[in-house]
């Protein structure tokens, strides 16, 4: 199977980041899928920092843990998304990638005995 060309779009905020009520999180994956966009990982790291150098870390009060939402999909669909998510984050940071893709589907019952 060839490698295919795609785009690898990472959004950086925080826990504490809201859209219209919701976590920030929530929000952009539910968009994605209402885009129908091939699929989104939401990853909580354990400490970070960004532009402001503000270091965000669990607190026993309140979690402000940094958030990376990976996103993989083709350039049109990545076009498509990023003024969404632009207008959705009231702060943090985008980077977009270009990366080569192999989906990988295996059947299911494949080389069971």
């Amino acid at each position: 199977m060839p490698y295919q060309p795609a785009k690898l779009l990472r959004l950086h905020f925080t826990e504490r980041d809201r859209y219209r009520g919701k976590p920030l999180h929530e929000a952009v994956v539910e968009k994605c899928r209402e885009l129908k966009i091939a699929g989104a990982t939401v990853f909580r790291g354990l400490e970070g920092y960004g532009g402001a150098a503000e270091i965000h870390r669990s607190h026993l009060v309140r979690r402000d843990l940094p958030i990376v939402i990976q996103i993989v999909d083709s350039a049109e669909n990545v076009q498509r998304l990023l003024p969404v998510v632009e207008e959705m984050m009231e702060e943090g940071l985008i980077a977009v990638s270009d990366v080569e893709v192999l989906r990988i589907q295996k059947a299911a019952d494949a080389g069971k005995v």
